[in-house]
């Protein structure tokens, strides 16, 4: 095979072999045809005639005479400036062994949506309408009923909405579970749920209401596309937004079907799950995952949110 140019004219005695040692340093190793063929590449983006030969089960890279210091210093060049390239994938997180625990949660979740179809009392309090006092009322949010940012998060308008979300939500949560710890990991879920709420409040009309774990299990797919970011960015280099760009056409695909879709919750949920994952991402890599005491006192500290949500709606709620 020739790569010169052919108005390049020389004579056989005056082409040299492109030694495969291009820093002087001694290799045991042949040059191989996949090498031979990329540095030919090489010379002729260059414009430096060359050609390869295969003699004696061996190959080689032959440039004239006269291009031969020029033509080894950009093969020089070349390997150095790609001496690290593709870098080494990261290697991957040990994961936490706390799917039981996560199951029981979304399990607890899917009780709880049956005791708000119980036309029974409660501590008291004659019968509950728990979507009335729980749901995400823009208005009332805005008004200072901020309890309704979290129980909006707990209900669900019936069952197939419950699965829905359970189905859905159990895959990524358990994941993010999994890769932060449980305690980590509630916590961020229960922050993007509750600002994606807020922020859907405001922008959404005065009467708007919603409810449903939806704005939490989209903030699940945004909090693991910023891990993923923040493992991948040395590999990804110039192609560090795909993770990003791939849990957006997750959230076109999975959350904007359907009548009765709150897109702005996906969406916010969404967003600020990137957010609280770039943060717990960046904290996750200086410190380490949390430890079996700080991940219990941050699970209590979401259970805790949850119950005095609850009970400031049954006190306070109208």
């Amino acid at each position: 095979m020739e790569w010169e140019k052919e108005h390049i004219e020389v004579r056989e005695d005056e082409w040299l072999a492109i030694p495969p040692e291009l820093d002087n340093e001694r290799v045991s190793v042949a040059l191989s045809e996949q090498r031979a063929q990329l540095w030919a590449l090489v010379l002729e983006a260059r414009y430096l005639p060359c050609r390869i030969e295969h003699c004696s089960g061996d190959w080689h890279l032959l440039v004239p005479a006269e291009r031969f210091a020029a033509a080894r210093e950009e093969l020089r060049l070349f390997v150095e400036e790609n001496r690290n390239w593709p870098p080494n994938p990261p290697q991957a997180n040990t994961l936490a062994e706390n799917t039981l625990a996560t199951f029981s949660i979304l399990i607890l979740l899917a009780t709880f949506h049956n005791i708000t179809q119980l036309d029974a009392s409660l501590f008291g309090h004659g019968q509950v309408d728990w979507i009335a006092i729980g749901n995400a009322h823009s208005a009332r949010i805005l008004d200072g009923e901020w309890w309704r940012l979290v129980t909006a998060l707990t209900l669900h308008a019936d069952w197939l909405h419950l699965f829905s979300n359970l189905a859905l939500g159990g895959i990524f949560i358990v994941s993010l579970c999994r890769e932060l710890g449980s305690g980590l990991a509630w916590s961020l879920l229960l922050g993007s749920g509750v600002l994606g709420n807020l922020a859907n409040a405001c922008l959404q009309l005065p009467d708007h209401r919603s409810v449903g774990a939806s704005t939490v299990v989209f903030g699940a797919v945004g909090i693991l596309a910023a891990l993923n970011l923040l493992r991948n960015r040395r590999y990804l280099q110039r192609r560090w937004p795909l993770p990003v760009a791939a849990a957006l056409a997750l959230l076109a695909l999975l959350g904007t079907e359907g009548k009765q879709t709150d897109l702005g919750a996906h969406l916010f949920g969404f967003i600020f799950g990137i957010g609280l994952g770039l943060a717990g991402g960046y904290l996750v890599e200086r410190r380490g995952r949390p430890g079996t005491g700080l991940n219990l006192i941050l699970s209590m500290l979401c259970v805790a949110v949850v119950i005095a949500a609850w009970r400031s709606a049954l006190v306070f709620g109208r």
